[in-house]
């Protein structure tokens, strides 16, 4: 699973920076340096890292007003298109603005990015100044809403959220929450303070609980996406615990950690799908929730 860092050193800065040239400016003929501009001191940084330590996407926020903020320099490395890492820096940068009270996001975005934009919930409202004095840019917006932090379907999670809430209602009592669904990652939160045992930390069984239900919520989700029906079950589950949780429950299951098919379902059989959900108390692992569910196909549909 891929996740979203915070340069903080000067060699992770320069890995950063000349990731943003080579993506972004060398394309151009323009030289290393250009890809710089007058916010970096004050922008927010995020990057993504492969498994050799290689930066693969970035981006960066910075503030226009304490009404506004700005998306500036979103790359994604070419062999890893595809896989919503695009998606999932916007995420860490729009979830940050909305920690600090923005109302509202915008980007000059260049028009072969203007689709990508309004996946990620954004508007074109006009014409922006052109890019290095040749490349039409597209001035866009995102009002920042409770709603609308779902990046994508969020009737679907608005109707997933409803169905825990009626089905389990201690869900609610706990505080658990869907945060975002980007169509490859699940996020789902949950209070502390509702679930916060004698030691000022996270009941294991409610991290367990939230666990469970964010494996059921990607897969409801993926039979939303791939038009079927199905009763959702938990078979089996191994779950490690490795730190409390003392800060902020989240819960994020990956489409890539999901297997299973959904063709035998279409075809009326119960199939087994297998999953992983991972558990962070802020930006830290804490946990890690490996679950076995079924999916049974609807009763008329059953042999």
């Amino acid at each position: 699973m891929f996740k979203v860092d915070t340069p903080n050193t000067d060699e992770d800065f320069a890995k950063y920076f000349h990731f943003r040239w080579v993506m972004l400016r060398k394309p151009w003929n323009y030289p290393e340096g250009s890809e710089k501009d007058e916010y970096e001191q004050v922008g927010l940084h995020r990057m993504v890292t492969n498994t050799d330590g290689e930066v693969i996407a970035i981006g960066r926020l910075h503030f226009n007003t304490p009404e506004e903020a700005q998306i500036r320099h979103i790359a994604v490395h070419p062999d890893y298109h595809g896989k919503g890492l695009g998606k999932l820096v916007v995420s860490a940068l729009e979830g940050v603005a909305r920690s600090q009270g923005i109302e509202r996001i915008v980007t000059n975005s260049r028009e072969v990015s203007t689709p990508f934009f309004k996946s990620c919930g954004f508007e074109v409202v006009g014409e922006a100044t052109t890019e290095l004095g040749q490349l039409k840019r597209e001035q866009m917006v995102k009002k920042l809403t409770e709603l609308n932090a779902v990046m994508l379907h969020p009737k679907w999670c608005k109707a997933l959220q409803d169905t825990w809430y009626e089905t389990i209602p201690i869900s609610e009592q706990m505080g658990i929450k869907l945060y975002q669904y980007t169509g490859r990652t699940l996020e789902v939160r949950a209070s502390l303070n509702k679930n916060i045992n004698l030691h000022g930390t996270m009941f294991a069984g409610s991290i367990f609980s939230l666990a469970t239900l964010t494996g059921w919520g990607m897969l409801y989700l993926q039979l939303k996406e791939k038009q079927l029906d199905g009763e959702i079950v938990l078979g089996d589950a191994d779950i490690h615990y490795h730190k409390p949780v003392s800060m902020q429950p989240r819960a994020l299951c990956n489409i890539e950690s999901v297997s299973g098919k959904f063709d035998t379902l279409a075809k009326g059989k119960k199939s087994p799908f297998k999953l992983v959900v991972e558990l962070h108390d802020g930006h830290n692992a804490v946990a890690e929730f490996r679950g076995v569910y079924w999916i049974l196909p609807p009763a008329d549909e059953k042999e």
